[in-house]
């Protein structure tokens, strides 16, 4: 491995090789790929590797079955686990993607113990729980990736109803990432113009809907979770860590007290730079908002309370 910082991606499945793609065409940091199958890590790290020939990127790309060439991390991302099929509701997914994430965050904070770790495991908000109890570390050390996700695929939506370009689609997406996340309709803008001069309340909620359900569609369709999102929100997250960004971005983090929610993981905005989530950043939610919020946070808790730890 070269002197650049590194990023160790757990899991090599569809949303992990997306990860590790994006990340080393970033070009400033080496990329370890780790997973339990025998050669597939291998064979898409030298993928990439002979795919940065023709990108013109230079990281280092390994693939691994063990942890020891992810020693001295600077983010660890957790993908590993069972994917959500179709008709299976992200509650049961918990007992045995609790057992898997549980393992692997112990094997990688052994070699890594420096790292702030990313989870993408689902259910996320539970599994985000596990990594933080079985590593004991900050809270701050320990984040989720979901609300990047959700918060595209809102603005997504919206780009398109509104006839407007992605890029001035500002809107942010909170609370568990399930059906009862909470898409913040009040502070959203296109060019600066609030959301809710553009579109007509239907229409609005037909948007909300679909935003909550993003996962599940994309699930119905390819009978798998999605991965190309995920992949580029994952990264983006890694790059406010690794690069120190500081940008504000919509996480899983946990909450003590923020927008009146104690002891759990919630999505909410948060400043993300090399310590991790540096600050959580309170936004004015509307009445309606806030009790929403109130419901995805007890939809979490009851899906935190299926965990043996």
């Amino acid at each position: 491995m070269s002197g650049r910082r590194k990023v160790t991606i757990v899991g090599a499945g569809l949303t992990g090789r997306t990860t590790a793609q994006e990340v080393a065409r970033r070009d400033y940091a080496d990329v370890v790929l780790t997973d339990i199958v025998e050669n597939l890590p291998q064979g898409i790290a030298l993928d990439l590797n002979q795919a940065g020939a023709v990108l013109g990127y230079e990281p280092s790309v390994v693939g691994t079955n063990g942890y020891e060439e992810t020693a001295g991390s600077d983010v660890v991302v957790i993908t590993a686990g069972v994917p959500r099929k179709p008709g299976m509701s992200r509650d049961d997914l918990v007992t045995t993607n609790e057992k898997i994430v549980s393992s692997v965050t112990n094997a990688a904070i052994e070699r890594s113990p420096d790292a702030v770790i990313i989870v993408l495991s689902n259910p996320l908000d539970a599994m985000c729980h596990v990594a933080k109890n079985v590593s004991g570390w900050p809270k701050q050390r320990v984040v989720g990736q979901a609300g990047v996700l959700d918060t595209a695929r809102f603005q997504a939506f919206v780009a398109w109803e509104t006839g407007a370009s992605v890029k001035d689609v500002h809107a942010v997406v909170l609370g568990g990432h399930g059906d009862q996340m909470v898409a913040v309709v009040s502070t959203a803008t296109v060019g600066g113009v609030p959301l809710r001069q553009l579109v007509q309340e239907d229409r609005l909620s037909a948007i909300v809907e679909r935003t909550a359900k993003g996962g599940g569609e994309v699930v119905s369709l390819l009978g798998t979770s999605a991965w190309y999102a995920p992949g580029a929100a994952v990264a983006q997250m890694v790059d406010a860590i690794v690069l120190d960004e500081k940008r504000v971005l919509p996480c899983t983090a946990y909450l003590e007290g923020e927008y009146g929610i104690d002891g759990l993981y919630m999505g909410v905005p948060v400043k993300l730079g090399a310590a991790g989530v540096e600050e959580i950043v309170a936004l004015d939610l509307d009445a309606g908002e806030q009790a929403a919020l109130e419901e995805s946070a007890a939809a979490v808790r009851d899906v935190v309370g299926v965990l043996t730890s």
